[in-house]
């Protein structure tokens, strides 16, 4: 055997815990990983870790080294950093990204893990994940030159869908929350801030990621006449509900989805490794570091799981720290 590790599991919705793994060792063609770093997807996670997973979405929503079955007992996650121990020579020793639950050590496929460039700090490369659905939204919305751009929601998604959004030339980008603390992470990115309130209307483009009722309305509200929100919000087991009988159909607007589990139609030329490496190419600026917002270690990640999923503890991506273990 390999070693031993770690694994966080969901024992039941609400209730989290450490599990021993074993781990065999790598054969051809797999790398042992040990962690250095791990983020929460506070927005999806939460939703997992309080059972809030509908039936119908089990299949949709499995991450890529899932455990388990939802509503529980399942090991989730998706933002993993750390470093190859064991595995082909030209990538022993090197930093890599794997979408892949939180756990202190693991065995994966190769192709499974995609090499951090050394120009990115291994803690904001658990970024990756999350910029990568930016990516593909992007993708999807197609901004032009000069667009009046807002994104609604400043959370983990939201923030880094404007701070890519704000690289297009001549694009104005305002992030709209109804946190008033967001302004200054709006100010780190580069881009306006404004309450739903105040908000700028006649928008080319509006990319939802409030995952509320409300916050879609909003994006709505904003928009410019024959134009569309890109909706990214998952809203788990929540229905929505919305007011369509008034300018939705006289300025003939619409609600267009865009999907991380699907590479962009637009560019269908491109794989998910190439999206990914993009991603972590993006990631490269130190602006995206406004995003890490807090850290704790891997053995207190039952208690700050739950924090994070009742909103004690407020957060954009909270970083895991493995050095400890």
């Amino acid at each position: 055997m390999t070693g031993d590790a770690r694994a966080f599991w969901l024992r039941a919705p609400g209730e989290g815990e450490l599990r021993p793994v074993a781990l065999a060792p790598p054969g051809p063609g797999e790398v042992l990983v040990r962690a250095r770093y791990s983020g929460v997807s506070r927005g999806t996670e939460a939703l997992v870790f309080t059972g809030r997973v509908p039936a119908d979405q089990y299949a949709t929503m499995r991450a890529p080294f899932q455990e388990g079955d939802f509503p529980a007992p399942v090991k989730y996650g998706y933002l993993s950093v750390g470093t190859v121990e064991e595995g082909p020579a030209e990538l022993r020793g090197r930093t890599v990204f794997c979408l892949h639950p939180h756990q202190t050590a693991y065995v994966v496929p190769a192709d499974a893990v995609v090499v951090v460039p050394d120009r990115v700090p291994a803690a904001r490369a658990v970024l990756a994940g999350t910029v990568e659905t930016a990516v593909n939204a992007l993708w999807d919305a197609a901004p032009l030159v000069g667009d009046r751009a807002t994104v609604l929601g400043g959370g983990m998604v939201g923030c880094c869908v404007a701070a890519v959004l704000a690289r297009f030339p001549g694009v104005h980008v305002e992030l709209v929350d109804a946190d008033p603390a967001r302004a200054g992470v709006a100010a780190a990115l580069g881009v306006d801030f404004a309450l739903p309130a105040d908000a700028a209307g006649d928008r080319d483009l509006v990319v939802h990621a409030s995952a509320s009722a409300e916050g879609l309305q909003r994006a709505l509200d904003l928009l410019r006449p024959e134009r569309s929100v890109l909706e990214l919000s998952w809203y788990g087991d929540r229905p929505v509900t919305l007011a369509l009988g008034g300018a939705f159909h006289s300025k003939r607007l619409g609600i267009r989805s865009s999907q991380v589990g699907t590479v962009s139609p637009r560019r269908a030329d491109r794989s998910y490794a190439d999206r990914l490496a993009l991603a972590l190419d993006l990631l490269a600026d130190p602006v995206f570091d406004a995003l890490l917002t807090g850290r704790s270690r891997f053995a207190d990640l039952p208690d700050v799981l739950d924090r994070l999923a009742s909103g004690r503890l407020p957060a954009l991506c909270h970083l895991i720290t493995y050095d400890e273990e």
